[in-house]
């Protein structure tokens, strides 16, 4: 769906390239987290695919098509874009935010209400309540759903963002990744998605790539990232923490063991990380936990096995 082909951009004056010589591959329906120290080229990468930043070289493919050679305004129109600070227009209602691109495209009236009102109940906010107010009225989380929505409102089957949940506070922001994953997971849309924080990108990324001095060190699922960094850096980067990292890709459910509910143990529900499952534990001081809808408990034991297991493959 986007493939960058040997893509460089060198800024006027810099030393070296922002990006340099970069391929990556990034199939339909997969959202791609770019991550990696600052200044190593993510954002310019991101940017490169809608062509806010135009490469020195290189090719551009999205749906098959060369879009170095496209209109480079009608091209943003068919990609969705949400950044960090969300950038809604402050004079405009969240109806009018959301409608941008579709009134730009020429939609019917009657569609473009309708398409609004799907996207604020898509990004769980009521409609009712939200269609007339303005950006300046909402709470930080409640921007970043309008930004979403709008980045969705075309229907576009490639979507970009730019550390989307960085301006907001880590409760509201888990609560938002969470949302956010089910919606892309129904939605089935190609994601570029660039952020610094690696825990956001093992729970957000189908595959990470990991970025530094404008090239691509390595681009792999988070379960194979986790179990064999390429090199030094990449463990680092990842951190050494990595086998607790690998807990969040499993859930409850996933890990649990059929057996009776134990009395008086912790109860967690089917879909909670094992990440999640090992602090409760450790706050309760309890070695089990019973696994809601799933009927069986989840041990201590069994989430050592799933923390180890992906490193000792790794050796």
């Amino acid at each position: 769906m986007i493939r960058l082909e040997n893509v460089t951009r060198t800024f006027p004056g810099a030393s070296r390239p922002a990006v340099d010589g970069l391929d990556l591959d990034v199939p339909g329906g997969t959202t791609c987290v770019v991550i990696g120290p600052s200044g190593c080229g993510k954002t310019t990468t991101m940017r490169i695919v809608n062509r806010l930043i135009e490469p020195d070289a290189g090719r551009i493919i999205v749906e098959g098509e060369d879009v170095t050679r496209s209109d480079a305004v009608m091209l943003r129109r068919r990609i969705g874009y949400v950044i960090q600070q969300v950038g809604l227009f402050p004079h405009m209602t969240i109806a009018q935010n959301v409608a941008t691109v579709p009134q730009l495209l020429g939609w019917p009236q009657e569609r473009i209400a309708r398409r609004v009102e799907e996207m604020l109940s898509l990004v769980g906010l009521e409609p009712a309540q939200f269609l007339t107010r303005h950006p300046r009225h909402l709470s930080g989380g409640q921007r970043q759903r309008v930004g979403v929505a709008r980045a969705l409102a075309a229907d576009p089957p490639v979507l970009l963002m730019d550390e989307p949940f960085g301006a907001v506070d880590p409760i509201v922001r888990a609560g938002l990744q969470a949302e956010l994953l089910g919606i892309l997971r129904r939605l089935a849309k190609t994601v570029i998605f660039v952020t610094h924080d690696i825990d956001e990108a093992i729970r957000m990324g189908d595959l990470i790539a990991i970025m530094k001095d404008g090239r691509l060190v390595q681009c792999a699922a988070p379960e194979a990232l986790l179990a064999a960094p390429t090199d030094s850096f990449v463990a680092d980067f990842v951190g050494s923490d990595r086998a607790l990292k690998r807990l969040t890709l499993t859930t409850a459910g996933e890990a649990a063991r059929p057996a009776n509910p134990v009395a008086g143990a912790p109860t967690v529900a089917a879909g909670t990380s094992l990440r999640d499952v090992l602090s409760l534990l450790l706050q309760s001081g309890g070695d089990v936990a019973n696994v809601t809808d799933a009927g069986g408990t989840v041990t201590l034991a069994a989430i050592r096995e799933h923390a180890a297991a992906p490193l000792r493959r790794a050796v």
